[in-house]
């Protein structure tokens, strides 16, 4: 009997903010979180996944328990949700515990997402992350009020 085709099977790798990591040659950079999530649905293996981007199969098990990685465990996640078969929860964010520094690194970096043309990972699409670029508007805005209200006392 023929393999199902993955689109029947799988879901495309969503939009997904990437684990924030320092730099190495052979480490976890965007482009390689991009290639394994697109691999992992062309692919349905995570063992097979990890070996055509050049990782180990713990080392992505690794990177998804990592913290600041629920973004990037939910794309893997979506992939296996057959459509049709229900809704994955994206992880939500308390805006109250997100640090000023943290905010403007999500506004720099955005989200990403792997583009899959005719079977491959072919690029990178991007997308800002309007709602934390609104965030530090509204928290600047309020900085920018209390010291005019000072200003004022004085």
């Amino acid at each position: 009997m023929p393999k199902a085709p993955a689109h029947r099977v799988r879901r495309k790798p969503p939009f997904f903010r990437p684990v924030p990591l320092r730099h190495r040659r052979d480490g976890w950079s965007e482009l390689r979180q991009c290639a394994f999530l697109a691999e992992l649905y062309c692919t349905g293996s995570v063992t097979v996944a990890a070996r055509r981007v050049g990782v180990s199969r713990m080392g992505a098990y690794r990177l998804r328990r990592r913290a600041g990685a629920e973004s990037f465990a939910f794309a893997w996640d979506y992939i296996f949700v057959p459509p049709g078969r229900g809704k994955i929860a994206r992880p939500g964010t308390d805006w109250r515990k997100v640090t000023n520094p943290t905010l403007v690194e999500r506004v720099e970096t955005g989200w990403v997402q792997p583009v899959i043309y005719a079977g491959r990972f072919t690029a990178i699409r991007r997308k800002p992350d309007n709602s934390a670029l609104l965030r530090v508007l509204r928290r600047y805005d309020a900085i920018v009020a209390s010291v005019r209200a000072e200003a004022a006392k004085a």
